[in-house]
Parts: C-alpha cells; sequence; structure tokens
C-alpha cells in the first residue's frame, strides 16, 4: 500500500476540519470545531487499480498572531488549500500561504477548494482573480463541506497527481 501524507491548509474558519470530516466519515455539523495544533485522520482509496492510504493533516488556521508551524508540513506529498467563498481576503491569504508551503517543503502537488458553495449568494470572491489563477494552472473547484460537492472530486484529484505525477 502506497502511503501519502496532505495537509490541509487556510485560515481559521474556512472549513478544513469539516471537509476532512466530510470525505472521511461523511458527516458534516453545523458546530464550529477549532483545530487546536493539528489533527491527523486517514481513508483508504484505490486509484488506477493502486491502494493508497491518505494521512490527511488538518492543520491550524494560519493567523497573523499564529503562523503554521512549518515542521507540521515535513513529509507532505501534496496539500489542499481551502479558501472561504464569503471571505475574499482569504483567498489572498491562501496565495501566501501557499508560497509559505512551497518555500518550506518545495513544489509539491496541491488543489484549492472554494468552500461554502452552498452559501454562493453570499460569495465575494472576484471571479477574475480566479480565472488568473487558473491560467496559471491551478486546480481550483468549488466545494461545500455541507453538501459534499467538491469535496471527494479534490481528494480523488490530488491523489491521482501524487500517484500519477
Amino acid at each position: 500500500m502506497i502511503k501519502k501524507k496532505i495537509c490541509l491548509l487556510g485560515v481559521s474558519a474556512v472549513g478544513k476540519t469539516s471537509l476532512v470530516r466530510r470525505f472521511v466519515h461523511s458527516i458534516f455539523s453545523e458546530k464550529y470545531h477549532s483545530t487546536l495544533g493539528v489533527k491527523v485522520d486517514t481513508k483508504k482509496l484505490e486509484i488506477d487499480t493502486k491502494s493508497v492510504e491518505l494521512l490527511i493533516w488538518d492543520i491550524h488556521g494560519d493567523e497573523d498572531y499564529k503562523p503554521i508551524h512549518l515542521n507540521y508540513l515535513k513529509g507532505s506529498a501534496g496539500f489542499i488549500l481551502v479558501v472561504d467563498g464569503t471571505r475574499a481576503k482569504t483567498l489572498e491569504k491562501a496565495m501566501q500561504i501557499k508560497d509559505k508551503v512551497i518555500n518550506a517543503i518545495g513544489e509539491v502537488p496541491f488543489v484549492v477548494l472554494l468552500n461554502k458553495a452552498d452559501l454562493q449568494d453570499e460569495w465575494e470572491l472576484d471571479p477574475e482573480a480566479i480565472e488568473a489563477l487558473e491560467n496559471n494552472d491551478w486546480w481550483i473547484k468549488p466545494s461545500s463541506a455541507k453538501t459534499g460537492q467538491g469535496v471527494e472530486e479534490a481528494f480523488y484529484a490530488l491523489s491521482e497527481e501524487l500517484i500519477n505525477g
């Protein structure tokens, strides 16, 4: 079995923990749970006839007063950047986080989830900014931990990239 460590990254309250819970346990809760440090879950997948075990590190929100501990990133094969569609500043912060990760561990595959797609009427994201990132080969998809939209697709897309390069 192939084991791959991936990290979920973003600022506080973008939905990282909810996305992991949706993917790993197929559940969603309206209750907000702030991650202190890191929480690790595992999930086994079949990717192109290969058995893969994802070690999913849900890392606390990256804030100015509490930045990500770069040691958490060591050994990561890839990562998922989570952006809250209802808070435009979370996209700008995600771009900064991506740069920190690349500086810490080098170029690794990543995907971006624009979370809270179930609240699309409240979105603040600039479509032109998203399109510009997609034009720079960023894999970006809307997601909703609440409905499950885009969640499995993102984890599988990242896993396929990790296995097949």
